[in-house]
């Protein structure tokens, strides 16, 4: 019958790690003689260069293959989403509340359109653009613009007219007529639509009253994108480039009372029906002016 193995103590545990650590009968360290630690790690080190290299060729190969200025593929939106300001988010998706008679409380949304609109202000985009021709689409095919770079289309913020914010610096919500701007996001070389026909914001009552929207004023003229403003060519061929805007002012609120509007792009290459993205092409909101 086999007798069971006697137990070591702690002290000839640690006399046996001591032991493989440094053997000095066989002049071995951790198992390994001086000699044939040498090798291993030559071993390694030419291992690690040589997958060092393979891995920077790759990554050199695949960069040769791309474009700076163009990404390989764009399929998450073949249309643009919309971008409604002052963005304002409620439980339920963007809902914009206030008290007209109470500064404080429409004051947190006007700051919101100054802050957005700096960039729009006629100086910094006479200095950085340029002025277009409208009615058609502004086609670079080189690079012309300084530093290598294409140009950009000045638009400035006395293009939205009342809700510029220069005549009337309250955006008119004090009286219970707010504005609103909205934005297309940026696609890069999108083209909205047909040659001639701009795509232009048309908002309609999806809960309230229906008389809420027979008074409404679109800046510019007939809540149009110009079509000069497109193609975009991305942030390094384009790094001044400001989205075009449009205002929206509703001059008819029925105040204490909640509606829901939504707001939508209408040209040929922007759908609006897409379930699984409820902003691409247009956006909904819940509006409610307190008195």
């Amino acid at each position: 019958m086999a007798t069971l193995k006697e137990k070591r103590t702690c002290g000839q545990r640690c006399e046996d790690f001591g032991h493989f650590v440094w053997n000095s009968d066989t002049k071995q360290f951790m198992g390994r003689t001086l000699e044939r630690w040498v090798y291993i790690s030559l071993y390694y080190v030419a291992f690690y260069i040589v997958m060092s290299g393979l891995f920077i060729l790759a990554l050199y190969v695949m960069l040769l293959t791309l474009n700076p200025y163009t990404p390989t593929y764009q399929d998450q939106l073949t249309s643009p989403g919309v971008i409604l300001r002052p963005d304002i988010w409620g439980e339920e998706g963007l809902e914009i509340t206030y008290n007209a008679s109470d500064k404080k409380s429409w004051m947190r949304l006007t700051n919101i359109l100054d802050k957005y609109l700096l960039h729009y202000n006629e100086t910094h985009q006479n200095e950085s653009n340029q002025h277009c021709p409208s009615g058609s689409y502004y086609i670079q095919k080189d690079f012309r613009g300084p530093h290598h770079t294409k140009y950009a289309c000045i638009f400035t913020r006395e293009m939205l007219g009342s809700c510029s914010g220069l005549e009337d610096p309250t955006y008119g919500y004090p009286e219970g007529k707010p504005c609103f701007l909205i934005k297309m996001n940026r696609i890069i070389n999108f083209l909205p639509g047909k040659v001639g026909s701009p795509p232009y914001v048309k908002c309609t009552m999806l809960e309230g009253s229906h008389s809420t929207l027979q008074d409404v004023d679109y800046y510019p003229v007939n809540g149009t994108f110009d079509i000069s403003y497109f193609p975009y060519y991305g942030s390094l061929a384009q790094p001044n480039y400001t989205n075009p805007l449009v205002a929206v002012k509703f001059n008819r609120i029925t105040k204490n009372t909640e509606i829901k509007i939504e707001c939508k792009v209408v040209a040929d290459h922007i759908r609006t029906d897409n379930f699984h993205d409820p902003y691409e092409g247009k956006v909904v909101f819940q509006l409610k002016i307190e008195s």
